[in-house]
């Protein structure tokens, strides 16, 4: 590429940009997490309240999940990004101000809505800027920021949490948001974006209904729905459970917690790596295998007989978690064309979210009913995996008969 040619089209910066935007995103779910032990003693709330606290953002952030992907495709990257951002962020403050249980569940769906927009988004712009053989690789790597956000969360807010309270620091991310915001409008101008005639024009003729008559799409979707249940059950609950029945001071639950995290980073962009290169063709036995795995070490994780081997488990649990969402989030930009990335992106994230919204009340209401006891809401975990495994096995008869389906579309 001539050097006029990467002035015109500085994809790295846009996705560094992207990259962040995930990250502070996921700074802004992480924190409350971190919180919820403070945010429940000032509440009084109970474990079955405390589940449907962080079950709120799910609801709105599950919600926009297809609307987003369809307004991206429509309205274009730029625009939905810079919207999502800027409404998410002041709703990241306006937590800061909540007043009441019912205060903040509204103030925590309205955060998901503006949130919920995004991961299509940025997906659609992932496809703006990177010629077609380039996007997965940037789609896992732009995804890998989902649990380098789960590290850099713990560090950060749960040492503002104890120098300037849990309000605080939701106001101080928010206001981060806007900066955000600003960067990506600049650097997603529409002459930094590629265009691609031969794709324009096969892509236009797949409507939304044909597209969700791909049999790889909803496979994609029952996965994320098994792998996404796994991870939102373990991030909403891990830090209560560390310090109630670990015995963790608020700090150490912080600084541990960012390990696991670190390593579902790592998997997420070995995957990325691994699918392209050793396993395209094999879809099945990769996703099949590593989503074993990660169920394999979320059971010896709550049968763990101590802190350092929970941890160890849990890391390994993350780190196979990743090497599976990298093929989710991978495979998409292979199937469908760029015009529908977005609305296909959001209808797999919708599965997702929906696991990521029951997986705190649901274990919420079990902890709760065993009277503190935590098997039973692990349990629900690896039951929604087991689906993930289920899809899995049929992945590679769905992918060959339906990679080139937008093509076959065009009469």
């Amino acid at each position: 590429m001539s050097g006029t040619e990467k002035k015109k089209n500085p994809k790295y910066t846009i996705l560094t940009l992207l990259f962040i935007g995930w990250c502070l995103s996921y700074l802004d779910r992480m924190a409350m997490n971190v919180s919820i032990v403070e945010i429940a003693k000032e509440f009084h709330l109970s474990p079955s309240a405390l589940g449907i606290v962080l079950s709120s953002f799910f609801a709105g952030y599950a919600l926009m999940q297809v609307p987003g992907g369809w307004l991206a495709d429509k309205y274009g990257s730029r625009k939905i990004i810079t919207i999502a951002i800027i409404f998410w962020s002041l709703f990241t403050v306006f937590t800061g101000f909540a007043w009441s249980l019912l205060s903040m569940i509204m103030i925590r769906f309205l955060f998901g809505l503006g949130e919920g927009a995004y991961p299509a988004a940025s997906s659609k712009a992932i496809a703006d800027t990177f010629p077609k053989q380039e996007r997965s690789m940037a789609q896992t790597v732009m995804m890998s920021s989902n649990s380098l956000g789960g590290v850099i969360a713990p560090l950060v807010a749960t040492p503002l949490l104890v120098w300037i309270s849990w309000r605080n620091v939701f106001i101080v991310i928010g206001a981060l948001g806007i900066i955000v915001a600003w960067l990506l409008w600049h650097y997603l101008k529409p002459e930094n974006l590629i265009e691609n005639a031969t794709e324009e024009k096969s892509a236009n003729k797949v409507p939304l209904h044909e597209v969700m008559k791909n049999a790889t799409l909803w496979k994609l979707s029952i996965m994320w729905f098994g792998m996404s249940t796994l991870i939102w059950g373990l991030i909403s609950w891990m830090p209560v459970y560390l310090t109630q029945v670990r015995g963790l001071d608020l700090l150490s639950m912080g600084m541990l917690t960012s390990i696991p995290a670190l390593t579902g980073a790592i998997g997420t962009i070995i995957g990325g790596r691994l699918f392209l290169k050793y396993f395209h063709g094999r879809e099945r036995t990769y996703a099949t295998l590593f989503s074993l795995l990660a169920i394999l070490f979320l059971y010896l994780l709550f049968n763990a007989p101590s802190v350092v081997l929970v941890i160890t488990y849990q890391s390994l649990c993350t780190a196979f978690h990743g090497l599976v969402f990298a093929i989710i989030m991978a495979m998409p930009h292979q199937v469908f064309e760029k015009t529908v990335i977005g609305s296909s992106i959001g209808f797999i994230n919708f599965f997702g979210m929906i696991g990521a919204l029951l997986a705190p009340t649901v274990m919420g209401m079990l902890i709760e009913m065993f009277h503190g006891s935590y098997p039973a809401a692990f349990g629900y975990l690896i039951a929604c995996a087991c689906l993930s495994v289920l899809a899995s096995i049929t992945l590679v008869r769905s992918m060959k008969s339906n990679a080139d389906m937008p093509a076959q579309s065009e009469g």
